[in-house]
């Protein structure tokens, strides 16, 4: 893995991949600045990054984010778009409500960072890197998530269009998981469902994720990809 001891930004660290990642990188000697929106008693085991709560519902919440950044840090190695939410269709909120919400924090959110923090990705002495986390159902739809896997797809589009933009300074990737962990709450129902979706049967942690970044870090040649962890799901 390169080590500049430049900082990564990673949005939604709270917990799952965001958390996962915040920790490989602190316990590499990376810095981390790391954003939450709910705090959990978890984040004592990274509070050697740079915290910051941020809901990124919040306008203002993204504002005091970019300003901070950009008051504290001369340079950044790289941003990680991770910071997500799952509102179904079926949920309280209102339709117009439920879709700007998804494209607010799936697509919003990174199209101005990836704007306003350009000039520190650029100011880097070595190649810098933004990586989005997608989704599968990108390629797939989603009959109970319409807003979510749009907002999804918006974001895995600007994957191409920024990597346009800022070549060849900062490469630009994505990674598409599927089923990477479950929640506490998961019964064995579902678990036993969900699993069956693929054609490798698991659900592989977020080891899959931590390697999938620090390959797109190391590499010298590409930009402009998705990387798809789906087990094998579009052909099952």
């Amino acid at each position: 893995m390169v080590n500049n001891s430049k900082p990564i930004l990673i949005t939604g660290v709270g917990k799952r991949i965001g958390f996962a990642l915040c920790k490989h990188f602190i316990q590499h000697g990376i810095p981390v600045i790391g954003t939450y929106r709910t705090y959990y008693d978890n984040l004592e085991e990274i509070s050697d990054a740079d915290l910051i709560e941020c809901d990124f519902y919040k306008q203002e919440d993204l504002n005091h984010l970019i300003d901070h950044v950009k008051s504290n840090y001369t340079s950044l190695r790289g941003i990680i778009h991770n910071a997500s939410d799952w509102l179904p269709e079926t949920s309280k909120h209102s339709p117009e409500d439920i879709f700007n919400k998804m494209m607010m924090i799936h697509a919003g959110v990174p199209y101005q960072l990836n704007l306003a923090l350009k000039p520190l990705l650029e100011n880097c002495e070595s190649t810098t890197d933004i990586i989005n986390i997608t989704d599968y159902v990108v390629d797939k739809g989603s009959d109970k998530h319409i807003a979510y896997a749009a907002s999804k797809a918006a974001l895995s589009n600007m994957t191409l269009s920024f990597s346009s933009l800022l070549a060849p300074k900062v490469k630009v990737n994505a990674i598409a998981p599927s089923l990477i962990m479950f929640n506490p709450e998961d019964d064995s129902a579902y678990k036993a469902k969900a699993l069956d979706k693929s054609l490798l049967k698991i659900a592989p942690g977020t080891e899959e994720i931590i390697k999938a970044v620090d390959y797109l870090l190391d590499s010298k040649y590409m930009t402009g990809r998705t990387l798809s962890l789906d087990g094998g799901r579009h052909i099952r």
